[in-house]
């Protein structure tokens, strides 16, 4: 199975960049991932808030495979504990998935195009988390998860 996070708009702050590219390194030793950056939309500013979901709502699905499992970082979906999110991956490995993309929307969220695509919406928090702040914390998840499945000893309950 492959992983892959679309996000749009890029990581401008260092710090940020550093410890993402330390999880994905990390990451490499159990599943492919990828991080995949969709660009800023350009003259946001001038289009309604409908019109920019809209937009980069084509920019998301334009980058899915017919086979891709596609999972949306949205906070109304379902929360869970680490073992419980170690346990949601494992079961899309267990599905045969090819691919699971999760995909950090733009600031007003998805299109209705892309809810209807999505197979599954995950939240972090109830709190609202910067777009790139949640980068960072879904690839931790994501190696804390395949760390939980190997038993390894990086969480602790």
């Amino acid at each position: 199975m492959k992983i892959k996070l679309l996000a749009i708009g890029k990581t401008d702050d260092p710090h940020l960049h550093t410890l993402i590219e330390s999880y994905q390194n990390r990451l490499k030793h159990y599943v492919s991932f990828e991080l995949e950056i969709i660009p800023d939309l350009k003259k946001a500013k001038n289009l309604s808030e409908r019109q920019q979901k809209e937009k980069e709502g084509l920019l998301i699905l334009k980058r899915l495979q017919a086979t891709d499992h596609l999972v949306l970082l949205d906070e109304k979906g379902k929360e869970f504990r680490s073992v419980q999110f170690a346990d949601f991956l494992q079961k899309k490995m267990n599905s045969g998935c090819k691919q699971v993309v999760f995909v950090i929307g733009g600031p007003y969220g998805f299109s209705e195009a892309v809810y209807q695509k999505a197979s599954a919406k995950v939240s972090f928090s109830k709190m609202t988390f910067s777009h790139q702040m949640i980068r960072l914390f879904v690839v931790e998840q994501v190696y804390r998860g395949f760390s939980i499945l190997k038993n390894e000893p990086y969480h602790h309950e």
